[in-house]
């Protein structure tokens, strides 16, 4: 497939998948049939991520992990991006119990774990050449600054990110679905398929890599 039609596809998947979130956005759900969104739409993620790491193990290609990596990174746009726009746009609807922590506070820390995930994503761009989502595929192993404290830093400050904004949104059942839910969802396709496709993609520098770096809890590397 020539390198104009890929990018073409590329595109309009993209498109189509922002084109869902708009469309989630602006659904007016039952309070039960939009908690199923959000919580089994996650759920759906581990088949997925199961499924495609199977498939890569069969057949651990260069070219098979490229085009696995971007079909499975489209489905977690239906899988992680639409609960996540219902959660975040629904959320009055489902507080629960109400956190006694000052909305200030939660708003503080919206604002340094945002900033903290644009600078995985900056770190990204510039040491692995490539984007969040399937935008780009990194070019290169991403494995210093913030990569060289752990493996999934953009993870770490996504995770930081959603329970920030539990507290600023005063919502335990926010937190709930962020701690029960998604993070373990997340956990399960770094382990079962992100790390089998970058282990094919980046060979024995990604083994060496794993072997030095956590794969989450950020730690000191020896070389600062």
């Amino acid at each position: 497939m020539k390198n104009g039609t890929k990018s073409f596809l590329r595109i309009t998947f993209l498109v189509f998948i922002w084109g869902s979130w708009w469309w989630s956005l602006n659904q007016p759900l039952s309070p039960v049939i939009n908690l199923s969104v959000i919580v089994g739409g996650v759920l759906l993620t581990y088949p997925l991520a199961w499924l495609a790491g199977k498939n890569l193990r069969r057949h651990p290609t260069m070219e098979h992990a490229v085009r696995t990596t971007t079909f499975v990174h489209i489905g977690l746009g239906f899988t992680f991006g639409v609960p996540i726009v219902r959660a975040v746009s629904t959320y009055n609807d489902w507080t629960g119990w109400v956190i006694p922590i000052p909305p200030v506070l939660g708003l503080g820390l919206v604002i340094v774990s945002g900033a903290a995930f644009l600078l995985t994503v900056i770190n990204l761009a510039l040491k692995g050449s490539g984007a969040p989502f399937y935008i780009v595929l990194s070019q290169k192993l991403a494995a210093d600054w913030m990569y060289a404290w752990t493996r999934n830093p953009m993870a770490l400050t996504v995770l930081a990110l959603f329970l920030s904004l539990g507290i600023w949104f005063q919502s335990t059942l926010f937190l709930i679905w962020v701690i029960f839910d998604f993070a373990p969802a997340y956990v399960f396709f770094a382990k079962v398929f992100e790390e089998k496709e970058l282990e094919i993609r980046f060979g024995p520098s990604y083994k060496e890599y794993k072997a030095r770096t956590p794969m989450f809890w950020p730690r000191k590397p020896d070389r600062l």
